[in-house]
């Protein structure tokens, strides 16, 4: 859908400046966005390669151990299937944790890794897990303590107070988090007494 729209909206953009006779104020534009691109995408591409690394470096120490131990209770709870997986259990360890320092990039790839262990031990392979719809749920609402994406943008974008909107994240992130576990655990036990 947004293939067209974006195709569209420039389309009607170009249209309009040269009714209006701004076509200058349109290239001066183009080319001044340019320059803020680049600025944004390094900015980005630095941040997610220092969280990256340093995620990597978590992932083969003992720190990855001690995290999985503290994290246990709480994913063994929400995704029953990683009690016999440890290779889950790591993975999803390392989503929730990429989450949690708000590096969506980074907890991609463990979110990946840990569908495909869950798909590896589901009897029915054309049917979801409930561990499979709730790390679905969990990792797209994901509670953020540090929103390092989001503060590296604002930061791109010169505003007075890139941090500034920490707690309204945590705010949202808590709230959306539990609404969807709970949603979720209610439409599993629906489905079961089906």
């Amino acid at each position: 859908m947004l293939n067209y729209i974006w195709p569209i909206l420039i389309i009607f953009s170009f249209i309009y400046s040269i009714f209006n006779g701004n076509v200058d104020k349109l290239n001066n534009s183009i080319f001044e966005s340019f320059d803020e691109v680049i600025k944004l995408s390094m900015t980005l591409v630095g941040t997610t390669c220092l969280w990256c690394g340093l995620m990597e470096i978590v992932k083969n120490t003992s720190i990855m151990t001690k995290l999985t131990k503290i994290l246990r209770p709480i994913i063994e709870r929400l995704f029953p299937e990683t009690k016999t997986n440890k290779e889950a259990m790591d993975n999803i360890t390392m989503n929730t944790i990429s989450n949690f320092l708000g590096l969506g990039n980074a907890a991609t790839p463990a979110g990946i890794k840990a569908m495909e262990a869950l798909q590896q031990s589901n009897v029915d392979k054309k049917r979801l897990t409930d561990s499979m719809m709730m790390l679905i749920v969990v990792n797209t609402t994901s509670i953020e303590l540090i929103p390092t994406t989001v503060i590296s943008i604002r930061a791109a974008l010169n505003a007075n107070n890139p941090a500034g909107i920490i707690v309204p994240i945590w705010i949202s992130t808590i709230i959306g988090t539990l609404v969807g576990i709970i949603a979720t655990k209610i439409l599993i036990k629906r489905s079961l007494k089906k």
